[in-house]
């Protein structure tokens, strides 16, 4: 009997070779989050402490302006957090294999490295003002990395929670070692759990100090002449990999956790 015009395909029963794949996949996806979970994990170390020693000191003497610049482009992300009225993402992906997501993930992590290592370097190259002016540009990229990642997953970026879970995200992937085990903590059995309905007992002091003192050292290395536009070109590489690689790894975990 033929199916009428416009409706929608029989589903199909999975095939053998299509379980075996499955499983498969997911025995190598399970140990490749294994690893990452022991990186994510490791206690600090001595040159770890040492660079938080050294981030205070630097702190300390860092002007004022650059401070508030910094404060004032990591409200604003919050805020677009909050809204998402100026970030459009693509639809949710639904349906697809954990393989076809992760291959397409790979991909927009990939785009978004180049955009931000053009944006860094040239942001390097003009000197002081325009090297702060890449913090709040950086930060967009990210935030939409992240929307992006989250579509790309088959999760409804437009739900407080999934946006309470990127902003984890985001935590985890710019913290110490101490506050970054506490994040990675609460991500594990994330679907499981019951999560607030707002932002009233989130924690943006230390979510703030948290980001400022994990790039700060990095990115005021792009202020230094000449050499400035090498440096941010590869330091906002370095970050938006590091970004879309703990994006990766906490909707895997969140895969493997169903």
């Amino acid at each position: 009997m033929a199916r009428p015009l416009g409706a929608a395909p029989i589903a199909q029963p999975p095939t053998p070779e299509h379980l075996a794949r499955e499983a498969a996949y997911r025995v190598r996806v399970a140990a490749d989050v294994a690893r990452w979970r022991e990186r994510v994990l490791k206690p600090p170390g001595p040159f770890d402490r040492a660079a938080r020693d050294l981030q205070g000191r630097v702190n300390r003497i860092i002007p004022e302006q650059v401070h508030l610049a910094v404060t004032k482009a990591i409200e604003g992300m919050t805020r677009t957090i909050l809204t998402g009225s100026d970030l459009v993402a693509p639809p949710p992906r639904v349906g697809e294999e954990m393989w076809n997501r992760d291959e397409r993930a790979r991909e927009i992590v990939d785009a978004y490295r180049k955009t931000a290592a053009v944006e860094g370097g040239v942001a390097g190259a003009g000197g002081f003002w325009l090297s702060l002016a890449d913090f709040p540009a950086l930060l967009v990229i990210k935030i939409k990395l992240l929307f992006d990642l989250c579509a790309a997953y088959g999760h409804r970026y437009d739900r407080f929670e999934e946006r309470l879970y990127i902003l984890s995200l985001f935590q985890l992937a710019f913290s110490g070692a101490e506050h970054r085990a506490r994040v990675f903590h609460d991500l594990e059995d994330w679907d499981a759990r019951q999560h607030p309905a707002d932002f009233e007992h989130f924690d943006w002091r230390a979510f703030q100090q948290e980001y400022r003192d994990h790039i700060d050292l990095a990115k005021m290395a792009q202020m230094i002449p000449v050499v400035g536009a090498p440096i941010g070109a590869v330091v906002n590489w370095r970050l938006v990999e590091r970004l879309g690689e703990t994006a990766i790894n906490g909707y895997r975990m969140r895969w493997l956790a169903r």
